[in-house]
């Protein structure tokens, strides 16, 4: 209806459809109608008052067929949509494109998200579900609206947590077999943390580990490196699988440091960075971003000259024309740094790449830590969530063992992803397990429900798309359900345009809440007006499964 209004406008507005759509508001508040145009804008243009303008518009549209009414209000020209009309237009839009209802070739960019980012030899904690969710998310609605989207995870397979892992493992845990075990891996580096607290002197002995892996002169730990790199890859692919993620190229700080090194004497002879105190430095501090450190005294060099070397890497090997950046926000100023570097080094690309900083998850008790094993691992969570909904599925339906976890599982997951997206990335969780696995309220489990509850109306009703229907005589509750269905595509690409994924969560989460009331209140089988009443519930089906699939969200047909 948007683009149909649009259309309208073309001619009085004397703009382009495209100009308009930009300029076309949703009011928040009916009584404003269903669509609003500012006229302000065109003040000029026509050399008339806004509110002027849109009184003639208002004229000229009047006997519009698809309009119930029309209103000009203090320079805005508001649209009231006929319900009949709406109702035909969403319902068949829906019905046609399916699961492709929402989409639109609007972008045509080649765009790399890089996101999740699990270090090696360290937790995949419930911190790294929120990125990794975010991430996947917005490479979804990306490829969606058009665009050739790369999944990017980079890495840290090198430097000082790994070192502290091999030196701990080494010391005292060298008879233990290595295993792909989450939890094991990260107890390792737990102690190491523990052991060198209680003996700093230790600390040398984690140094010569880190310096020898950069050069590359011990065999033995090169060897041992690899082994236990392996390892830990390989629990992260078994999370990634759960969580509906996979990555199109991997890389890995060990594969840019040298690059990176490069880089960095390039900007010495170029007196855009320069040796302070042995270490190699930008000074960032005339732009109010303080001193970029890039190589240690001992000459290893750091992730800020990696991120150099990486930036380079992707837009060179991979042609992309813009690079997201999905990292915790605790980087805010890194990233600041990397980018202002860039621009300094005149690098063409400076400004296609852009920064979402993803705020940490906290537990009721406070804030996670790798270092002192305060968190909770995704696999010990999984194991909780995973319990939980077993036992709920259990209270209502007897399955096999198969069946009943994969519904579980399916139900897990839609917790934990919708929990972490349902929030405006920019602020902080306290993530409460109790009330993310609710089958009731605003979570996963009652999305997954309200899909399941319209699925099963459907086969009872053995719902046929082809019957004819009537779209008139429509109550308020069904209008309400069938004008927010049409907000879809639109929502789509606000999530995009604001990189937030939580502006569809909470749509969804909106329409499941009006689909329920309208459940409750109408009588769907059986009733005068069936055949419309069905393809409204299956309509809501499709559009709760867009918007899930756009979340990184699996549907089930039964709880």
């Amino acid at each position: 209806m948007k683009e149909k209004i649009a259309e309208l406008l073309a001619k009085p507005s004397g703009l382009k459809e495209k100009e308009i759509l930009s300029l076309i508001e949703m009011p928040k508040d009916s009584k404003f109608g269903d669509y609003s145009f500012p006229c302000f804008s065109l003040a000029k243009k026509f050399k008339k008052n806004p509110v002027e303008i849109a009184k003639e518009i208002a004229i000229k549209l009047e006997n519009t067929l698809e309009l119930e009414n029309i209103e000009a209000v203090n320079g805005y020209v508001n649209f009231f949509i006929s319900g009949a009309v709406l109702a035909e237009e969403t319902l068949r839009k829906i019905q046609k494109e399916g699961d492709n209802f929402g989409s639109a070739k609007i972008f045509n960019e080649k765009v790399m998200v890089e996101f999740s980012q699990a270090n090696t030899h360290k937790a995949f904690h419930i911190g790294h579900v929120r990125g990794t969710s975010i991430g996947e998310s917005l490479a979804r609605i990306s490829s969606f609206l058009g665009n050739k989207t790369i999944r990017a995870n980079y890495q840290g397979d090198t430097g000082m947590h790994v070192a502290k892992w091999i030196w701990c493992y080494q010391k005292y845990h060298k008879k233990e077999k290595l295993t792909n075990d989450e939890e094991w891996i990260a107890s390792i580096y737990v102690d190491a943390i523990t052991r060198l607290a209680e003996k700093v002197e230790l600390q040398s002995e984690v140094e010569e580990i880190n310096k020898k892996l950069e050069e590359k002169s011990d065999k033995s730990l090169n060897a041992l490196w690899k082994k236990t790199r392996k390892a830990s890859l390989n629990s992260f692919e078994t999370i990634y699988k759960d969580l509906n993620t996979f990555f199109d190229v991997y890389f890995f700080e060990s594969e840019v440091g040298k690059k990176g090194r490069e880089i960095v004497q390039d900007l010495i002879k170029k007196r855009i960075a320069k040796i302070s105190d042995g270490a190699a430095i930008i000074n960032f501090e005339k732009y109010g971003l303080g001193v970029w450190v890039l190589l240690r005294k001992d000459g290893t060099v750091l992730y800020s000259a990696k991120d150099l070397a990486l930036a380079e890497k992707k837009f060179n090997e991979y042609k992309i024309t813009s690079s997201l950046y999905v990292v915790g926000a605790a980087q805010r100023l890194h990233f600041s740094q990397l980018f202002k570097a860039l621009e300094i080094m005149k690098f063409k690309y400076a400004k296609r790449c852009q920064y979402v900083p993803v705020t940490e998850v906290r537990l009721p008790w406070g804030k996670m830590s790798s270092r002192t094993g305060e968190n909770v691992l995704y696999s010990s969570f999984k194991k909780e969530l995973f319990g939980y909904a077993k036992e709920e599925i259990n209270k209502r339906h007897k399955l096999s063992k198969k069946e009943l976890e994969e519904r579980a599982l399916a139900i897990s997951i839609s917790a934990l992803k919708y929990a972490m997206l349902k929030q405006d990335v920019s602020k902080t969780i306290t993530f409460n397990k109790e009330e993310a696995i609710r089958f009731e309220g605003d979570t996963g489990p009652y999305l997954l429900y309200s899909y399941a509850r319209a699925k099963s109306i459907l086969k009872k009703a053995e719902f046929n798309s082809n019957k004819k229907y009537s779209t008139h005589n429509l109550n308020d509750l069904e209008k309400n359900l069938i004008f927010q269905l049409n907000k879809f595509p639109q929502t789509v690409r606000n999530a995009y345009e604001s990189l937030a994924p939580n502006l569809i969560a909470n749509y969804i989460f909106e329409t499941a809440q009006l689909f329920n009331e309208f459940y409750h209140s109408n009588q769907v089988i059986g009733s005068e007006n069936e055949q419309f009443r069905l393809v409204l519930v299956e309509s809501f089906s499709q559009v709760v499964k867009n918007a899930l699939f756009l979340l990184g969200i699996s549907t089930i047909e039964k709880m």
